[in-house]
């Protein structure tokens, strides 16, 4: 499926992703078609990949977790996009939740949620957007209002990954003055089996990414014990949600990568044995202009993100250089869909073919984690 063997690949590595593959091709895609028409992945799926080890592979063992770094977190996102599975979770479950907790959590947090969310016992979610705030996550609403030994959180969140399934949920929040912007965001962690006046809206219609749950969300007096404030000190949310960006984005542009490539390989075997006038359409000069153009975008992705994931190992990666990663692969990664979409004709517009869901899952890349007009901002500021 790649070009080439990727640097930050090695042998245990390769095992690795050859065992997520054989799991989701077991335990995924037979089931890939019907969680599509249902809107959601079934709960036992998160059980299963806890059981295989897929959940959480960047916590320590010590946690739950397995050990990994995120070459492995790296590996999983791949295979998603190369299998066309594409309505998982995982990537906030386990790339950016846990994470949070660990980077940030005390000691009581780390020991009471991690090992949860490393056997599926427990899905994660983290509430950011609301139906006015977007980007500007200085800018939100929900409140957080200390009351004795409890936060009360009022509030509504919208586009949450796993709202449906999600029984914690990292919520961004004010736990000051509304209009102090950064210095009063804080992330508080509610548990929804313990949350009375914690509510889930409608599971979202979208354009693509049909398999995965994404929610409203609403915190009507929803009492939460002091303790459940990530890391124990108020006004630090913004600092964690900004420390934690280049990471997240990095992940969103190796599946933009990995998108790419799994798009020129379903074209190119389509291109092969679909004929038009007589011949194969790869025979047609255009058809292969079209589909090495794609491949070397492709390419030139692979080289660029590998790149950056050897920085992010390194500790080295900068937010801007998670803005630009974001940017170029997601961008690029809608154009090069289009182009294979196009070589399929009519039935590149039919959802029956993968390319068709392939359009429509991509169109997103470009919205959350950030919009490409926010990473441009981001870029600019460092000119």
């Amino acid at each position: 499926m790649i070009s080439h063997k990727s640097a930050w690949m090695d042998e245990e590595l390769e095992i690795f992703s050859g065992s997520v593959a054989k799991f989701f091709e077991r335990e995924a895609i037979p089931h890939n078609e019907r969680w599509n028409r249902e809107g959601k992945i079934d709960r036992e799926f998160w059980n299963k990949a806890g059981d295989a080890g897929l959940l959480c592979v960047t916590i320590p063992a010590e946690y739950g977790g397995a050990g990994g770094d995120f070459r492995h977190e790296a590996v999983i996102v791949q295979q998603e996009q190369w299998l066309h599975f594409s309505g998982w979770g995982n990537g906030v479950h386990s790339g950016i939740c846990a994470p949070y907790i660990l980077a940030y959590g005390t000691e009581e947090q780390k020991k009471r949620w991690l090992p949860k969310l490393a056997t599926g016992e427990m899905v994660a979610a983290i509430a950011m957007t609301e139906p006015g705030t977007g980007s500007d996550l200085q800018s939100v609403r929900a409140t957080a209002r200390r009351d004795g030994d409890h936060y009360v959180i009022n509030g509504q969140k919208t586009f949450i990954t796993n709202g449906q399934h999600a029984d914690l949920i990292i919520t961004v929040c004010k736990t000051g003055d509304i209009g102090g912007g950064a210095k009063n965001v804080s992330l508080v962690v509610v548990e929804a089996a313990q949350a009375p006046g914690f509510r889930r809206g409608r599971n979202l219609d979208k354009i693509g990414l049909h398999a995965q749950d994404t929610s409203e969300l609403f915190y009507d007096d929803v009492r939460v014990p002091v303790e459940n404030l990530l890391g124990g000190e108020e006004g630090r949310g913004f600092y964690q949600l900004m420390q934690q960006l280049p990471r997240e984005r990095l992940i969103i542009a190796l599946g933009a990568v990995a998108g790419m490539e799994a798009a020129v390989a379903e074209t190119a075997r389509y291109v092969k044995e679909r004929k038009a006038f007589g011949k194969a359409l790869l025979d047609f000069q255009n058809t292969q202009f079209v589909l090495a153009d794609c491949k070397a975008e492709a390419v030139v992705a692979r080289s660029f993100i590998d790149d950056y994931v050897v920085r992010l190992m390194k500790g080295e990666l900068s937010p801007e250089e998670g803005a630009i990663a974001k940017l170029w692969a997601c961008e690029t990664q809608c154009k090069v869909v289009d182009k294979c979409l196009q070589l399929f004709g009519g039935y590149g517009y039919m959802m029956e073919y993968p390319i068709a869901r392939m359009y429509a899952d991509a169109r997103v890349q470009r919205i959350y984690g950030g919009t490409s007009e926010i990473m441009r901002l981001l870029i600019a500021r460092t000119l």
